[in-house]
């Protein structure tokens, strides 16, 4: 297939690119400027530059590719627009085609629920409230295959921005690593690989349709995923912080998805594409794998 990627050369983009140039796809980098032209090259895409927001000229692209994938944010208050945008595009281009667009997503959306499913009621933090609406679009779409993909916490490869924040929390006056929180509520994770797998199985299934919950029902506590974070960075060990403590670090917004008690296991994932993850879980990367200094 030739499938335009948004976010190519972005941490999970990447991973679905490299998934994807493995598996014999040919890969359309889309790209806002040059300056990551030969990171993309290198990685076996072929880049554009495109404005998104341009919707003759990102349609027309769009309208040349077999399938779309779009991971691309700037995690800001612009990613909703951003969003929007690809949406709009891919729809006018896939319209009556039966092509496949994937929307990446996240599991906090579904706010504070332990045992997260497709069908798990929408109870959207206002960080994340804007997605939903967009995700209805693509879902409801006619004429095209719409996949919303709902990633949990994504890690691994020595990179992603909550893995990070984890290795760069502030320090008690014994050196320990001080939690988000108390430390208690758990946190659905999936390497990005075994992500970027997922990606490419839906993309490649005709069949695969509708939402897709993707963890690897492991849901470790932050409490432990600080204490192996700890062992990462040399520091003697972790202790619990606070909500308030967290809200004025991180701000409310951020904090509030950050203290969310989350765990999925991917049934829908497991059950009809065959997917099951098989990389190291975060703690293991964290204690013996690619974050050790």
């Amino acid at each position: 297939m030739k499938v335009a990627l948004t976010g190519a050369t972005g941490f999970v983009g990447s991973h679905i690119l490299t998934e994807l140039h493995e598996h014999g796809h040919e890969v359309i980098a889309i790209l806002r400027d040059d300056s990551q032209a030969d990171v993309a090259k290198a990685h076996g895409a072929a880049p554009v530059v495109i404005d998104l927001y341009d919707r003759p000229a990102a349609t027309s692209l769009l309208a040349d590719a077999d399938g779309a994938v779009h991971t691309a944010s700037p995690g800001n208050a612009t990613s909703a627009d951003l969003d929007s945008a690809v949406v709009d595009a891919v729809t006018a281009a896939f319209a009556g085609t039966g092509k496949p667009y994937l929307h990446i997503s996240g599991e906090w959306i579904y706010g504070n629920n332990t045992a997260i499913t497709e069908d798990s009621p929408i109870h959207a933090p206002a960080m994340v409230a804007w997605k939903e609406p967009i995700e209805r679009r693509v879902l409801g779409a006619t004429g095209m295959r719409g996949v919303v993909i709902v990633a949990s916490t994504a890690y691994g490869d020595g990179g992603g921005g909550i893995p990070g924040l984890l290795l760069g929390s502030p320090r008690d006056e014994a050196g320990r690593l001080i939690m988000l929180g108390t430390g208690q509520q758990h946190w659905s994770t999936v390497h990005v690989a075994d992500l970027a797998d997922l990606f490419r199985r839906v993309l490649e299934d005709d069949s695969a349709r509708g939402r897709f919950v993707v963890g690897n029902g492991l849901d470790p506590t932050v409490a432990e995923l600080t204490e192996a974070a700890a062992v990462a960075v040399g520091a003697p060990g972790a202790v619990p912080g606070s909500g308030e403590e967290a809200r004025a670090r991180l701000g409310d917004s951020f904090a509030e998805v950050l203290l969310l008690d989350q765990g999925s296991d991917a049934a829908k994932a497991r059950t009809q594409l065959g997917w099951h993850p098989s990389h190291p879980s975060l703690t293991d990367e964290f204690r013996r794998g690619s974050y050790r200094r």
